[in-house]
């Protein structure tokens, strides 16, 4: 039994929405146990509604007085005016999460009173329909034992991974935080192919998207390497074989260095 009871959310958007729905629809933790926040003061009872029916206020302040765990669930420029209306409410024993990209642990935890268990989040919009992707850092004073909770908790969004240090969350927003938009691409990429090559492009694009979910399912359960998933498809002396060896002449493994690095990159400066 964890001793974490009540979960607020400050902030009650798109992202914080996915966490709350999933945390009601595994059972994890009932809806009268989660209370969350918005900025505006009319729509609270239609905000509950569509939240599972956790109760939606305007006030920070009680939100934090009456749970113990806060999730910060607001724009980054938002984070260090929401921290500064709250921190007098932060006590030790309460854990503060903060889902916010590129606000790290250390501007966090020096703003807040000393001795805050701070645990910082990058979750992706996968999370919106349950197959979230989400890396978790934990700041000088969260435990295992708290790093756990935020892990299995997440874990009712999709899948989460733990990093060693806080430069590699900015691999972890490059890859799965940015990375939907580069699968769109590659996926609307391969259907406008289709479509020059003369099928529909509604119809080639159902075939992108269908054979992205399946290789990706047979992907997570593989216990093969992903070199062996792609000679597998691509025997040699068959046409998946040209198509390979096409992308291999391009080069897609750089072109996709690129795109993560510079990504990286940027997460990094967004994070100073």
């Amino acid at each position: 039994m964890s001793k974490y009871t009540k979960i607020g959310f400050i902030g009650s958007g798109k992202m914080a929405g996915a966490i709350i729905k999933g945390l009601i629809k595994s059972n994890f933790i009932s809806a009268n146990c989660i209370e969350a926040t918005q900025a505006e003061t009319e729509g609270l009872e239609e905000k509950s509604k569509l939240l599972g029916g956790v109760k939606v206020t305007n006030d920070n302040k009680e939100l934090v007085k009456g749970s113990d765990v806060i999730f910060i669930a607001v724009k980054p420029n938002q984070v260090l005016g929401v921290v500064e209306e709250i921190k007098s409410f932060v006590v030790s024993e309460k854990l503060v999460v903060s889902i916010a990209a590129g606000v790290n642990v250390k501007k966090l935890e020096s703003n807040l009173p000393q001795g805050s268990k701070v645990i910082r989040v990058m979750p992706n919009t996968p999370a919106l329909v349950g197959e979230g992707m989400s890396g978790i850092y934990g700041g000088t004073k969260a435990n295992k034992e708290d790093i756990n909770f935020v892990k299995n908790l997440l874990s009712t969004i999709g899948k989460c991974i733990v990093v060693d240090n806080e430069a590699q969350m900015d691999i972890v927003t490059a890859i799965s935080g940015s990375g939907p938009a580069f699968f769109y691409k590659v996926m609307n990429d391969i259907a406008l192919a289709g479509e020059k090559l003369g099928l529909d492009y509604e119809k080639s694009l159902m075939l992108s998207i269908q054979t992205a979910i399946g290789s990706a399912k047979m992907a997570l359960q593989r216990d093969v390497s992903m070199e062996t998933l792609i000679s597998n498809v691509a025997t040699k002396g068959g046409c998946t074989r040209v198509g390979v060896d096409s992308m291999l002449s391009a080069d897609t493994e750089k072109v996709f260095y690129e795109v993560i690095k510079s990504t990286a990159q940027k997460a990094c400066e967004l994070g100073k």
